[in-house]
């Protein structure tokens, strides 16, 4: 009989109905009698109830869960789990799944059919077509009228018949349909399990399954167990189920080996122990079954392993049991082998929970773990996970995660000193086995005392650091003392302990404490010295100085209320029980084991007892380098501010002298520790001395801006730069600038000064927002109280209403809502109050911004970016004029808690900042969005304010340009060194500000460091020091960019923009948008770009894909709108045309553009890119004259030759100078085309496309809004940038010569360029290269001479980078900006820009490609074609390379993270075809980067035709 043949449709009206799983189609013969017709429509009339009420049979998917939470598919819609037989309490009718009650009707027709199975003496043929009639009705239908289905009946007949007792039809075919009609009974009436089982089931199945006699009727039973199984667990359990379902496992195909496990898992939740011995036979099969190549078989593996040690963990002996039986040996590399990733997240943790709780009770599993080594599983698991951000802020008793039951484990084997009474004993003993095998803690501390340490230097959370603070307190509590000696050797413990002690949370410092107790009675000769360099000494006693202060300041208030009340759920701050095992909920009652004042008086006795006055020295922490930087900093200090003339030129050179002194201190001998850096004040000294004496002290004052303020802070900042530039004299090691680097970056990750505001629970859902108006919106509002100055005079009226205000609503929001409701003059505040003024304020977003997901259009003030003026903000562009004019019209200052408010920063902002600088921890939960926050407001007077020196800037224009011949003041960090300040809004009274304020110095001399060195070696030639014009060239050596970056902000970035309100509103605390416009470099280029995606888009993923997608852990990115795709079709052979009208149309679209060539078929990724490489290679034609190099169309030549030549530009494009008096019909091209390639440029950011620009690194910069100067016309055109410099040091040297009284006429022999007069050269006032542009139209400039030399290279500077090409970046950027605003990509430097723009050129070797490389349908990595294939790739030039590249991609370039980048992946599959395999060619679908490879029969022959394809087969997209 076909027992696997499909229905037949008896209806032809539910032909299109949707078809049912496998384990559902009926097995039947043609239906012969007038039932079976009855029952097909009776069914087929039901077909479209059933068919969505997803209940489908196939156990993949089935399964009741496992009870864990993990997450997986499994579905319990069916019954409780506690087996008691209770179900559903007997309902005569069940749900679906769905929610609706499921009815076939026709109970007179189920006792017809029952009556039919149960008759004696039936013939095989009439019990096959009677069970067939019966397994179609029940497939179709459920418990519709219960009270009258033959329950008991149907089970006493199916069971019978199914055991092929007592007289039954012993018939393979009526088995099979009998065990089919029990499962559909089980499933669609969950209580039938109750009746079969009184009918004697369970054995039956289990011997069918223990003496297989037909596969397909022990696969019918594995389907039954598994419904019965999720009722009634405890007798299938009792029943042997487990054994009998594991005995012939391997012999079953994968889906029937999910139902196998899944119905032992679902036997498996809760066994009591005297059940063990039905388990613990099989738990060997369950570990073996960790090895499958089936990801549900292993997951339901683990959870059966997971069930089982959780039941029996109140068994030592069960335990014990389980570790000999090889539970461990099995679980351990799962988790090594990384396997991990490949399972639910849950399971994950599971299973090193598993680990954790035989480790808590089972000395044999204490042995096994360290025997293989856990300590390095351990460490796998913590680096692996993020650490800083991988752990949500309040970590809950129930969640679970692997770096939690990680750190649980590694503190179940090695126990804390700190016993509780009832598991003294057990420790006891686990104790006895690290003293009887020192050989366990020295491989187990070895392995994660290193991985310990970076976490908590790293940044990682309270919670993260007490865990990690515990394992190394228990480590070196049973450590000997030289063994502790030996592992803390290559550790900076005493650093490690600093970092612990900053921290404000109270377990922690208690921690931090018993550590230093436990080294200081182990090795006190040894930590005392390091302590006291380290800054630890200092930390305890500045703890101390902590206890008069009131707890308020001390510790948080949710801190303190942990010392009285409970630990409860919904106050995880006591950490004291966090890493132990609870073995039942009345942990939860116990209270902190750190009474109030435990901490301080374990102070104050290691205080006392280990650092005594004696001990240490009469002035706390004082050390010798320590002292000798407070000497140095105190000179500087003190003759920072006297003005640099020739009555201090002594004095100068005495401070720098000073300078070079304590530079050399960080590369002296006695290393410095981070402590004594930040105690000796060395921060701010060198901050203050730069800076002239006016660091942090000019606000409101500008009549310093002179310039003999620009040349003091001009001459120490040489001096400094030429200091940090040098080395040591044996020429070996760092320069001082990177050791001086290297400082401040630790010294910024030891303050931990911008915290983590993480939401807690946060589900979008719908509020009412009053501010900026009434409306609903999805992300939370704050509440905000009203009230007038009380110092106001005005005639304000009181507002005290509690009202709702948008997170993202700025200051000038709220006045625009709040003006017409409290000013009295009726008539003035009209045109204020008009929706279309507020509407203006909110609408900042550029519309290339698209609203979030779930927001219509009117209300997408709700996720508009925190509006201040940083351009790092999204529409940020945009703003600065309206805000501009807002700040002269304003009428309102706001205040909070007294403090007046910055209006480029948003309330929501101010309020974080405020509880940050309290020291308060920050909760976005429920409480803090019900708090009502009282804001008062004033009439708004003398609002003229500007920190910029105007009515100065011409002195310091003047004294760049005419004594130091570099514009100094166009750099932006040099503006900062002036200001003495950076331009952001942080607290300056932190540590931190004179860190960032320094790091911003250092980087802008490294980033800048080719322009000061070339300047320095200008003055040096001009005073004579050098006298030959080739040693005008500078040797430049700067640090790496990458040093500049700190991991620890990065980190914090990084999870601040995975928030979830954040990723919905796209609001972020003030840190994070001030850090990123003042010092972006502090952020990893993949971390700025989220941000940019963040700010500018609304999503930290690109729009078609996860280019640079680092985000792992299960981290999902929401995106937090739809892109729409807008297709155009464009023609190839005009395709600037096309380009110009798709702009034209959808510049400003947020619609992602695809496109199709006319007369092609293809369409999708791939063509898009290469209509964008298309459009770069158009732009770099000749003809256009857009660019420096550009031939000019000959006579007589069409465009189709004459303009098919491409500019020449070795040192890439930079646009072609354009004299401001032209403005011919050839300039109007020129500007419409540069505002076209601003709108394709901006477009291909918005949309993730790559370009194949050779831009020059001048016009990157140009782009980014720098100012340009004869240096940067070294990266374009270096021959014209060197006569140039040669030019100007020629000129400048005659001017000091002349200005000397020693000069006499010898000197002018000295003033020849090469030997030649400059009257001999013959050069006119005509732009090199371009003889139609007249430099100056002044008669009496000719010729250039030795006179007006320097005048010429004035007039060339400005016509190359300045005037000459101001028009054309004016319509780049008025194009770009109709995309986006310019202004957002102020965060990246101009090699990022690059990067950002046009991708990455991947260097390719052999590992690299099998890495990021797909192989499938015929090929695997080790196939003979695709290693010739790699080979051949390796091989290929340049050109070759690129070529392959558009060939594949449709681009020549790769993105940004390179191929591993790449999406979708690229993937090389087998190609068949009929005829012989080395004639034919080639082929690939770009849009999917998948390559169809022939397997051709050698290595040449590959190449060839590979090297045709790619050559030949650009140029068009056709079906392949």
């Amino acid at each position: 009989m076909d027992r696997c043949r499909k229905r037949p449709d008896s209806d032809p009206g539910a032909s299109g109905e949707a078809e049912h799983p496998a384990d559902k189609r009926p097995c039947t013969a043609e239906p012969s009698t007038s039932a079976a017709v009855e029952v097909e429509a009776a069914a087929a009339a039901l077909v479209a109830g059933h068919a969505g009420s997803g209940m489908d049979m196939d156990v993949s998917s089935s399964h009741a869960g496992d009870g864990d939470g993990d997450g997986d598919d499994d579905g319990d819609g069916d019954g409780d789990d506690d087996g008691d037989g209770d179900g559903d309490g007997g309902s005569s009718c069940e749900s679906d799944g769905g929610g609706s009650p499921r009815a076939c009707g026709g109970g007179g027709r189920f006792e017809r059919m029952v009556s039919a199975v149960a008759a004696d003496g039936a013939g095989e043929g009439a019990l096959v077509t009677a069970l067939t009639e019966l397994c179609e009705a029940l497939s179709f239908c459920g418990e519709d009228a219960g009270g009258y289905f033959p329950m008991e009946a149907a089970a006493r007949a199916l069971v019978r018949l199914a055991g092929g007792a007592d007289g039954a039809v012993a018939s393979p075919d009526v088995m099979l349909l009998s065990m089919r009609a029990i499962t559909y009974l089980c499933d669609a009436m969950p209580r039938a399990a109750d009746a079969v089982i009184r009918h004697g089931l369970l054995p039956v199945l289990c011997s069918r399954l223990l003496s297989i006699e037909y596969l397909d009727v022990a696969e019918q039973c594995l389907q039954a167990f598994e419904k019965i199984s999720r009722r009634q667990p405890m007798p299938c359990l009792q029943a042997g189920m487990i054994t009998a379902v594991l005995a012939f496992i391997d012999f079953f195909s994968a889906s029937i080996q999910r139902v196998a496990v899944s119905a032992v898992a679902n036997a498996c939740k809760k066994v009591p122990e005297d059940c063990s011995q039905f388990v613990m036979d099989s738990v060997p099969t369950l570990c073996n079954l960790l090895q499958s190549e089936d990801k549900m078989v292993v997951e339901k593996a683990a959870s059966c392993l997971i069930s089982i040690v959780a039941s029996f963990n109140g068994s030592v002996e069960l335990l014990d049991q389980l570790c000999h039986q090889g539970v461990i040996e099995k679980v351990l590399p799962l988790i090594n082998t990384g396997r991990l990733t490949s399972l639910s997240r849950s399971t994950c943790s599971n299973l090193v929970g598993l680990l954790t709780k035989l480790a808590c009770n089972s000395l044999v599993a204490v042995k096994s773990l360290f025997e293989l080594n856990v300590g390095n599983t351990i460490s796998r698991i913590l680096v692996t996970s993020d650490l800083s951000h991988g752990m949500p802020y309040l970590l809950l008793e129930t969640q679970n995660n692997q770096v939690n039951e990680a750190l649980k484990l590694a503190n179940q084997l090695v126990p804390s000193a700190a016993r509780d009474v009832d598991s003294t004993q057990m420790v006891l003993a686990k104790e006895k086995i690290i003293v009887d095998e020192p050989r366990f803690l020295c491989q187990f501390s070895r392995e994660i005392l290193p991985v310990l340490i970076k976490a908590v230097n790293s940044g990682a959370n309270s919670y993260i650091c007490y865990g990690c603070a515990s394992i190394v307190n228990n480590i070196c509590y049973f450590s000997k003392p030289e063994m502790l000696q030996e592992l803390l050797k290559d550790t900076n413990i005493s650093s490690f302990l600093a970092g612990l002690l900053s921290r404000k949370n109270h377990h922690v410092l208690f921690s931090s404490l018993k550590l230093i107790e436990i080294l200081m009675q182990k090795l006190p000769d040894a930590y005392l010295g390091s302590f006291i360099k380290e800054g630890v000494v200092y930390a305890v006693e500045a703890l101390l100085m902590e206890e008069d202060c009131s707890e308020s300041t001390c510790i948080s208030d949710e801190t303190q209320q942990s010392y009285i009340q409970p630990v409860t759920r919904n106050k995880p701050t006591c950490f004291c029980y966090a890493f132990g095992y609870t073995r039942s909920d009345g942990t939860e009652t116990r209270t902190c084991m750190i009474g109030k004042g435990n901490l301080f008086t374990f102070a104050r006795h290691v205080k006392t007892t280990y650092f005594t006055t004696e001990a240490v020295s009469s002035e706390m922490g004082l050390t010798e380098i320590l002292q000798k930087l407070k000497t140095c900093c105190a000179v500087l200090n003190d003759s920072a501010d006297k003005l640099f003339n020739q009555d201090n030129l002594q004095n100068e050179e005495h401070l720098t002298n000073i300078l070079s002194e304590v530079m050399m201190e960080l590369h002296g001998g006695e290393t410095m520790t981070t402590f004594e850096f930040l105690e000796s004040g060395l921060v701010k000294s060198l901050s203050n001395y730069l800076s002239n004496g006016k660091y942090l002290q000019l606000e409101g004052n500008t009549n310093i801006y002179n310039t003999e303020h620009l040349v003091a802070v001009l001459k120490r900042f040489q001096s400094f730069a030429q200091l940090s530039f040098s080395r040591m004299e044996q020429g070996l090691g760092d320069m001082l600038l990177s050791l001086l680097v290297r400082k401040l970056q630790n010294a910024l990750t030891s303050l931990d000064n911008f915290p983590v505001i993480m939401s807690h629970n946060f589900k979008p859902r719908s509020n009412i927002s009053d501010i900026p108006t009434r409306h609903s919106t999805i992300t939370p509002c704050i509440r905000v109280r009203f009230k007038k100055d009380d110092e106001d005079q005005t005639n304000l009226l009181s507002y005290d209403n509690v009202v709702n205000l948008e997170i993202s609503s700025s200051l000038h929001t709220i006045e625009e809502f709040l003006w017409p409701k409290v000013c009295t003059d009726t008539s003035n505040h009209k045109a204020e109050s008009s929706p279309s003024s507020i509407a203006s304020e909110r609408d900042c977003t550029p519309e290339s911004s698209p609203p979030p997901e779930g927001v219509s259009g009117n209300q997408s003030s709700s996720v508009e970016p925190c509006s201040t003026k940083r351009p790092s903000s999204s529409g940020a562009g945009q703003q600065e004029t309206s805000r501009s004019d807002h700040v002269a019209q304003q009428k309102l200052i706001f205040f909070l808690k007294g403090k007046e408010l910055d209006q480029s920063v948003t309330l929501y902002q101010s309020i974080l900042q405020d509880q940050i600088n309290a020291g308060s921890d920050i909760i976005l939960d429920n409480q803090f969005w019900r708090i009502v926050h009282d804001v008062t407001y004033k009439t708004a007077v003398n609002l003229e304010t500007d920190d910029s020196p105007k009515h100065s800037s011409c002195a310091i224009t003047s004294a760049n340009e005419n004594k130091n011949g570099f514009m100094w003041h166009t750099l932006p960090f040099f503006t900062s060194l002036l200001l003495g300040k950076l331009p952001c809004k942080l607290d300056r009274s932190s540590p931190s500000y004179d860190i960032l304020f320094m790091l911003k110095i250092l980087e802008g001399l490294n980033r800048f460091s080719f322009h000061l060195m070339s300047d320095e070696r200008y003055h040096a030639f001009v005073h004579g020091r050098i006298t030959n014009l080739d040693d005008l060239k500078a040797e430049v050596s700067s640090v790496p960019q990458q040093d500049f970056v700190s991991a620890k902000l990065t980190d914090k970035l990084e999870q601040q923009m995975h928030d979830p309100l954040v990723l919905r509103s796209r609001c972020l605390p003030l840190w994070c948008t001030e850090l990123m416009s003042a010092c972006p470099f502090l952020f990893s280029f993949e971390a700025r770009w989220k941000y940019f995606q963040l700010t500018a888009f609304g999503s930290l993923t690109p729009q078609h894909g996860n280019m640079m997608d680092s985000s792992d852990g299960g981290i999902i990115i929401e995106r937090v709108s739809s892109f729409s795709r807008k297709k155009f079709k464009v023609d190839r052979d005009n395709i600037l045309v096309s380009a110009a009208k798709v702009m034209q149309s959808h510049a400003r679209s947020n619609g992602l553009l695809e496109v199709e060539y006319k007369e092609e078929v293809g369409t999708g990724l791939g063509p898009t890119m290469e209509f964008y490489t298309l459009i770069s290679h158009e732009f770099q034609k000749s003809g256009f004259s857009m660019w420096r190099g550009d031939l000019p169309r000959e006579a007589g030549l069409d465009d189709a030759h004459g303009g098919s030549r491409f500019v020449v530009a070795p040192n890439g494009l930079f646009p072609k100078p354009w004299s401001t008096h032209v403005h011919c019909s050839s300039f109007s091209e020129v500007h419409e085309q540069f505002h076209l390639l601003g709108q394709v440029v901006a477009k291909a950011i918005k949309d993730s496309r790559i370009l194949d620009f050779p831009f020059s690194k001048a016009f990157y910069k140009l782009i980014l809004g720098q100012e340009l100067d004869l240096y940067d016309i070294y990266s374009f055109d270096p021959e014209l940038a060197t006569t140039l410099m040669e030019f100007k040091a020629l000129a400048a040297r005659r001017k000091y010569l002349e200005s000397s009284s020693s000069w006499d006429c010898k000197g002018t022999s000295d003033l020849s360029y090469r030997g030649c007069r400059i009257e001999d050269l013959a050069i006119d006032f005509t732009l090199p290269g371009y003889p139609e542009y007249v430099l100056c139209s002044e008669s009496s400039l000719n010729n250039v001479s030795t006179g007006n030399l320097e005048q010429y290279v004035s007039f060339v500077v400005d016509a190359t980078v300045r005037s000459g090409i101001a028009r054309q970046l004016e319509s780049f950027k008025s194009g770009f900006n109709e995309v986006f605003p310019l202004s957002t990509l102020q965060v990246f430097s101009e090699a990022e820009l690059e990067r950002l723009l046009c991708g990455e050129q991947d260097t390719w070797d052999f590992a690299k490609l099998v890495d990021h490389i797909k192989f499938d349908h015929g090929y695997t990595s080790s196939s003979p074609p695709v290693i010739n294939l790699l080979e051949i790739i390796q091989e290929f030039g340049c050109h070759q390379r690129r070529a392959f590249l558009q060939f594949i991609t449709g681009s020549p370039r790769l993105p940004p993270g390179g191929l591993s980048a790449l999406n979708p992946k690229l993937t090389v599959v087998r190609k068949h075809n009929s005829n012989e395999a080395d004639d034919d060619l080639p082929s690939v679908m770009t849009c999917a980067n998948y390559l169809k490879l022939p397997p051709y029969s050698s290595k040449d022959k590959m190449r060839e035709k590979l090297l045709y394809a790619i050559t030949e087969g650009q140029g068009s997209f056709h079906l392949s």
